[in-house]
């Protein structure tokens, strides 16, 4: 039984570590997408439409960009490529909202 309960605590803490690599890793390839396309002091929301399959978007349109020509909807298509989507498939629409500071 102990064995059970160190094993089961064992995946467990692995996937809270690798959902928190995973988020961090987001975090910075959503980071590097705007400081590479668009100025990080702007605030912008795009709509994206792609197709999700086997946990990543593929095939990205950009449907809406509130603040078009200063490059959001570039690193939003950049964000996209790095979205973790798990197991949704099918057309889905992505909104992106990028703050500004």
């Amino acid at each position: 039984m102990k064995n059970i309960i160190a094993v089961g605590g064992g995946v467990l803490i692995s996937l809270v570590l690798a959902s928190a690599s995973a988020a961090a890793s987001f975090e910075e390839s959503m980071a590097r997408c705007i400081s590479k396309h668009a100025n990080t002091r702007d605030a912008a929301t795009v709509m994206l439409e792609c197709s999700a399959d086997g946990g990543k978007l593929s095939g990205c349109v950009v449907l809406q960009d509130s603040a078009a020509g200063k490059g959001f909807d570039k690193a939003a298509l950049c964000v996209a490529d790095a979205l973790p989507m798990g197991s949704k498939t099918g057309q889905v629409k992505v909104p992106m909202r990028f703050p500004g500071s």
